[in-house]
């Protein structure tokens, strides 16, 4: 582990800085959690502004940072909100288009332009007029970031493209998850448990994870899964997300006899995955790095994925990689690794080894932190 250093020298104030969250999403709620506890013990005086719903999951007065009711609207009061708690800070640094956006708004017109640090986890997704309006935040943001980190090299290249002055690399880190142990048997008694809730005793059980939308490709998946429907035992298929397409999923598995069940959000989906045969990802939509993905490898999990959205440059060869939304395609994948425990224990390991070149929450803090010292270092007088 990296040695704690201080920043707050001997006679001088630390430094203050503003963390601004959007709330909505859980990759992003867990890095500010992971970076503010890692600034905190290096002497950092951190501020979190998100939603309470936020602070009363992911706890950040815990971490010892501070925390600030700031909703999730950008309207004059939130925004007034986060001008305020903004006003004292030496950097900014938020997370998310949205978050972001209020950051612009709450730091516009002031005199002494304070650093603000932008760090985008994923593209949004939207259709129509609200794709148009995403585009324009987009700009707004990108240009008036003092810096871009974005989580993967399609990302910095969006933000290059959009008018970003100075947009890095800056791969985030999944807090850490315990892996589960090798080998084909798993002895832990809860892993034995999840399956037998599920239904999938004495056959294979395979796991999606994410909201039920269009961009998720699970129509996809249910294409594929009307081939497994042969397969003897036939694989059960889980979902573990909730969205507005579940009643129109749940029609066409109840119409076309598909072994696949929706079981809704789970705060369990790390014993999920550890239960689990094969995890799958049959569409990655986002230019960000997935935490499925990433949470599949840690657990020593195999994964079918399609082969989109930077997810090659996250996985490596460490995963079974598909065209994405061909059916056929995954299903057959699937098939194949289902027949072949080799394979399955080949990509474990593969996995593994993967995850291990990922950067640490460690690492994470002290590249962030490295900007914040750039970017408030004082400049020397000619």
């Amino acid at each position: 582990m990296t040695p704690v250093s201080s920043h707050s020298p001997l006679g001088q104030a630390p430094l203050r800085t503003v963390q601004v969250l959007g709330g909505g999403n859980a990759g992003s709620s867990a890095h500010v959690r992971s970076l503010a506890a890692g600034l905190v013990a290096r002497g950092v005086k951190v501020t979190v502004c998100a939603p309470a719903e936020a602070e009363r999951t992911y706890d950040f007065t815990g971490a010892g940072a501070g925390h600030t009711h700031v909703p999730r609207s950008s309207d004059p009061v939130s925004v007034a909100a986060l001008r305020a708690v903004c006003a004292d800070a030496d950097l900014v640094h938020a997370h998310g288009l949205h978050a972001s956006f209020r950051a612009v708004l709450a730091l516009g017109g002031r005199r002494v332009r304070t650093p603000l640090v932008v760090t985008w986890h994923d593209r949004a997704h939207a259709e129509g007029a609200r794709a148009h309006l995403l585009r324009v935040l987009e700009r707004r943001v990108m240009r008036a970031a003092t810096v871009v980190l974005g989580a993967t090299s399609d990302l910095v290249d969006r933000a290059r493209l959009t008018g970003a002055r100075d947009a890095r690399l800056g791969p985030v880190a999944l807090p850490g998850r315990p892996s589960r142990a090798a080998g084909p048997e798993d002895p832990d008694p809860t892993h034995a448990k999840i399956r037998a809730e599920l239904g999938a005793v004495g056959r294979p059980l395979l796991i999606a994870v994410g909201s039920l939308e269009a961009h998720r490709g699970y129509g996809v998946l249910l294409d594929a899964a009307r081939g497994w429907r042969r397969l003897d035992p036939a694989p059960l298929v889980v979902v573990a997300g909730e969205g507005p397409l579940r009643g129109e999923l749940q029609r066409r598995i109840e119409d076309e006899g598909l072994p696949v069940v929706l079981i809704g959000r789970r705060d369990d989906v790390t014993d999920l995955l550890a239960a689990a045969d094969l995890a799958l990802l049959p569409i990655h939509r986002g230019a960000g790095r997935s935490v499925l993905a990433q949470e599949a490898l840690h657990a020593r999990l195999p994964l079918v994925a399609g082969d989109t959205g930077g997810l090659r440059e996250l996985v490596g060869d460490a995963a079974e990689l598909v065209p994405a939304g061909d059916a056929a395609a995954l299903g057959d994948a699937v098939v194949g690794l289902l027949g072949d425990a080799a394979r399955r224990e080949a990509l474990s390991d593969r996995g593994v080894r993967q995850a291990a070149t990922w950067p640490t929450e460690d690492e994470t803090v002290a590249q962030v932190l490295s900007v914040y010292d750039e970017l408030t270092r004082p400049t020397p007088l000619r």
